[in-house]
């Protein structure tokens, strides 16, 4: 009795969660055909991005806007857009009663026009005086030069739900729009619904007869819910507890006399989820062997503290530089491992090379776990100066181990600049530098961990012991609101040459971009199986089992663009980088891209990637 009881609880759980899910996407695409004319068009700029987000009820700033839409964007498609909206949930009354609650120091419940002007106008996105009067002129929330914030708050949260009914109304009025399906959906999924398609990925030349490691178990399987009518593919790998494809590293004798270089760096997840790294420029002056090893970085500062990080996967892919950076070769990708530790052994060429690290994004991704007291940063001496608090000192000098590329115990201009980059967006120049050093200790014209410690205390001071700005720089480097590195992972690459001194250098922080796609496509075609998609002579599913992960990539051969649906409802024990067990990803002509990244959930035990690729 006790088990059907729980059964029940289970299957009414997973309806639930469907439920919510549909009425999600429903909501989505609601919003994005309020803009766009189908949910297989793109928005193609920052303006359309902004009004699409609106419509969902979002009221997304300019510097949340540059967060999705950089220098390297040219489109998002309907699934970037969902994966947006997980992230940026719309703001709560109490959110915004919270925020005009700091403005509004006397708790009165109003604030007065003038001021209310100055900081429109001066703050954030900065308004102009125009658009600040048009509010303040309304009679529905202004009274004697005051504005009624919480009859504001009121009035926005009203408007923003009655634009998302109407978008709704407009979905439901249009039968056509409703039968715009991609892949299968849940019970009971109201009409309408979609599952987010994936940003396709460059063309690229395909290689055939690959083969899987020997000991993986391959059998066909079919879940019930595959679409058998169309064109499909079904791949199954058993991996046992612990098991590992690659060779393991091993140094022999010989290379303790080869010249060595070492650079850290560090993996950081965004809010929307994408995953950017430091890039790496190698010079070798002549042809030598080469061992190339990365790992996650183990802060001396952190031992004994639980460290996320260490279990996430990391790798290292090496790219020849040619006459542009545009046109990179790629030469190969650390595919040995010994532990945690990926690592590479070969000979390379003299000229310079580019290193790309990766990491899937299984285990690096947003935490779910809710933080319920937030960490003390500073405190007041009995004389009311201004202290760091044990915690965040030791929480800085665990950071200054990461921004510390080269690991000589100082930081340089251009270290401390990656650190800048990340936390404020800006650098710091030359005059900004000097004034440092003439205020915090330096050596050799870099800076101490004494000196970096002061930094932030004058930050702290500065604003008068408010630790806002302190808690901008932690949670932008990965930390929650208990000091604890969630959301990061540093790494180390070491590299070591027979021939010559390698020289690396860290280039820029930044997404993997095109580049690392191309070279992880590649990758996974020179290296795994081929495998056609069923009744589709032109789609080829390729999955390759590289160290303790699965990645499988879809090659479209086609002149069309095709809505490849994606099952892993047979899979036991995994997690993918995705987060969903079932999902749609569309392909553009003659291109390839990643389906999904598939690890074990628990190492110590059997692991079965099942999935089944179906042509929608």
């Amino acid at each position: 009795g006790n088990q059907k009881a729980t059964h029940s609880e289970n299957s009414q759980g997973k309806k639930s969660q469907h439920a919510e899910e549909a009425i999600f996407y429903m909501n989505c695409r609601a919003a994005y055909l309020t803009v766009l004319k189908s949910s297989l068009e793109n928005i193609k700029s920052k303006e359309q991005l902004s009004l699409v987000l609106q419509q969902a009820g979002r009221n997304p700033s300019q510097k949340t806007i540059n967060r999705y839409w950089t220098s390297q964007t040219s489109s998002l498609n309907f699934d970037d857009f969902c994966a947006i909206l997980k992230k940026e949930k719309p703001a709560t009354k109490n959110e915004l009663l919270e925020a005009f609650g700091k403005i509004d120091t006397d708790k009165a419940g109003y604030i007065a026009h003038d001021e209310l002007c100055k900081i429109l106008t001066t703050r954030g996105d900065k308004m102009t005086w125009e658009e600040v009067t048009s509010i303040t002129k309304q009679a529905d929330f202004n009274c004697n030069g005051k504005l009624d914030y919480n009859k504001f708050c009121e009035l926005y949260l009203s408007t923003r739900e009655q634009c998302c009914r109407a978008a709704r109304a407009r979905l439901e009025m249009h039968s056509r729009l409703r039968q715009q399906h991609l892949g299968n959906q849940p019970e009971a999924v109201p009409e309408g619904v979609t599952l987010p398609v994936s940003k396709p990925s460059p063309g690229l030349s395909r290689k055939t007869d690959h083969k899987l490691p020997k000991g993986d178990s391959r059998a066909p399987s079919r879940p019930s819910s595959a679409q058998s009518s169309k064109a499909s593919s079904s791949t199954t790998v058993t991996v046992g507890a612990s098991s590992r494809s690659t060779e393991l590293i091993i140094e022999p004798d010989t290379m303790k006399e080869w010249q060595r270089a070492q650079s850290r760096g560090c993996f950081y997840l965004e809010e929307n989820g994408e995953i950017i790294s430091h890039k790496y420029r190698l010079h070798l002056a002549q042809r030598s062997a080469l061992s190339i090893t990365i790992k996650p970085f183990s802060i001396p500062q952190a031992q004994g503290k639980s460290c996320h990080w260490l279990s996430v996967d990391t790798a290292l892919f090496i790219l020849k530089e040619n006459e542009t950076q545009e046109n990179l070769q790629l030469v190969s990708f650390t595919e040995l491992q010994n532990k945690e530790v990926f690592g590479w052994r070969g000979e390379l060429g003299s000229g310079v090379y580019w290193l790309l690290p990766f990491t899937t994004g299984c285990r690096l991704r947003k935490a779910k776990t809710q933080i319920t007291g937030e960490a003390k940063l500073v405190w007041r001496d009995e004389v009311g100066e201004l202290a760091l608090t044990q915690e965040f000192r030791a929480a800085l000098l665990d950071i200054f181990e990461t921004i510390d590329l080269d690991g000589n115990g100082l930081l340089s201009l251009e270290e401390y600049n990656f650190f800048e980059l990340r936390t404020s967006g800006e650098k710091c120049d030359q005059e900004a530098w000097a004034v440092c050093k003439e205020n915090f200790e330096m050596k050799k014209n870099e800076l101490t961990r004494q000196g970096f410690l002061d930094l932030n205390l004058m930050e702290a001071s500065d604003q008068d012991g408010d630790p806002w700005d302190l808690w901008v720089t932690l949670l932008s480097l990965g930390y929650n609101r208990a000091l604890e590195m969630t959301e990061a992972c540093p790494f180390v690459i070491d590299i070591c040459a027979e021939r010559c001194k390698p020289r690396i250098k860290a280039i820029s922080l930044e997404g993997g971009g095109s580049q690392l796609s191309r070279a992880l496509c590649r990758s996974v075609v020179n290296k795994g199986e081929a495998q056609v998609l069923d009744g589709s002579e032109n789609i080829f599913i390729h999955t390759c089992r590289s160290g303790s992960r699965i990645t499988s990539v879809i090659e479209n051969k086609s002149e069309n663009k095709v809505i490849i649906h994606v099952n892993n409802e047979q899979s036991k024990n995994c997690l993918n980088n995705r987060g969903l067990t079932v999902f749609a990803v569309e392909v553009a002509p003659k291109s390839m891209m990643v389906s999904q990244h598939v690890m074990a959930l628990n190492e110590q035990e059997e692991w079965i990637y099942s999935c089944v690729h179906s042509l929608v």
